[in-house]
């Protein structure tokens, strides 16, 4: 399936079309072409392309409070393939699968499942694919799955991938389980900020002290502020956790003693020294990807004597972030002689 058109949006990254488009031959784009145009793909959607879904509520409270995640519809996404690359440059392809019938866990029910694969390819610079799902008994199954696989894969090129690093703010609802106030975006959420320089772990955890309030929200409780505050903490601790099969045990526990003299997130009652922690770890998890990115062009190889000469026997052994800087910065040095 051809990509559909979409209209631009002012603010987004002027077109750059390689000079084979329209044509049968695909050139790779220059090394320096793919750096300027992932970049470009990087940046943060407009917020007025943003909308808010609620993925979870309480239970036996009053006020009904939700879990709110900021997300883009996928016109989005296709309005920045198009304005950056003209419709011309890019191209998906979606394959659709049913399941066999199963129990549902939630309510055992027997259902089957559409399972969507989107390869999202763009001329110059290659193929990524994703898959999607949703529960077959749905109205509009195929349609969400096949938007969440196409969302994915645009995220394995860096559009949209921001996003993720949300884990949700929670925020008063109405009568018909809408929020009553919207967060306000992060600073490198936005694209001015993300070109500024802001970048995910500057700015974590969202109150509703950052919310924008809808008509008729109700000022916050004392005891509302504090309950949102340990959502956060606890939002925070959970992020902590979930480091600690990407950074190796070595890692994760160094980084929790050198920032919070803690060998437990959850010890730390701070949530300003949880931040501190977990954004240390998602500057060494981002460490990890250009390791992964580097060792990709010259392979596995060439690490075995970086780690020797720093006396390390694999990257298991990484202890603190200095040495996996060295490691990082050894093999990307090691891909650049390579190209």
């Amino acid at each position: 399936m051809s990509a559909t058109n979409g209209h631009a949006h002012e603010g987004d990254t002027s077109a750059v079309t390689p000079a084979s488009l329209g044509t049968h031959v695909v050139l790779q784009f220059p090394a320096e072409q793919i750096k300027e145009v992932v970049a470009a793909l990087e940046v943060p959607f407009e917020p007025e392309q943003i909308e808010w879904r609620v993925t979870n509520t309480t239970k036996n409270q009053q006020p009904v409070r939700g879990r709110v995640i900021p997300y883009a519809n996928q016109r989005a996404y296709t309005d920045r393939l198009n304005t950056l690359l003209t419709p011309a440059g890019w191209t998906r392809r979606y394959t659709i699968h049913t399941s066999a019938n199963f129990e549902r866990s939630k309510d055992q029910k027997i259902v089957a499942k559409v399972l969507v694969t989107c390869e999202v390819t763009i001329f110059g610079l290659g193929s990524h694919s994703a898959t999607g799902e949703e529960w077959a008994d749905d109205d509009n199954a195929g349609t969400s799955a096949e938007a969440q696989a196409f969302k994915r894969a645009c995220s394995c090129f860096g559009l949209g991938r921001y996003l993720y690093h949300f884990t949700g703010t929670w925020v008063d609802l109405n009568d018909r389980k809408q929020p009553k106030s919207i967060p306000r975006l992060f600073g490198w959420a936005t694209p001015q900020g993300w070109r500024q320089g802001l970048r995910p772990g500057q700015e974590t955890a969202s109150n509703l002290s950052n919310a924008v309030p809808s008509k008729n929200a109700n000022t916050q409780t004392a005891d509302q502020r504090r309950d949102v505050s340990t959502e956060d903490r606890n939002a925070l601790v959970r992020q902590i956790q979930a480091m600690a099969e990407p950074l190796g045990r070595r890692l994760y526990r160094s980084v929790l003693k050198t920032v919070a003299k803690a060998w437990d997130p959850r010890e730390i009652p701070e949530a300003e020294v949880l931040l501190k922690v977990l954004e240390r770890m998602q500057s060494a998890e981002r460490g990890f990807r250009r390791l992964e990115a580097a060792l990709s062009k010259v392979g596995p190889e060439t690490l075995a004597p970086i780690l020797r000469a720093l006396g390390l026997n694999s990257l298991d052994q990484v202890d603190c972030m200095e040495t996996l800087k060295k490691v990082v910065v050894e093999i990307e040095r090691a891909a650049e002689r390579t190209q």
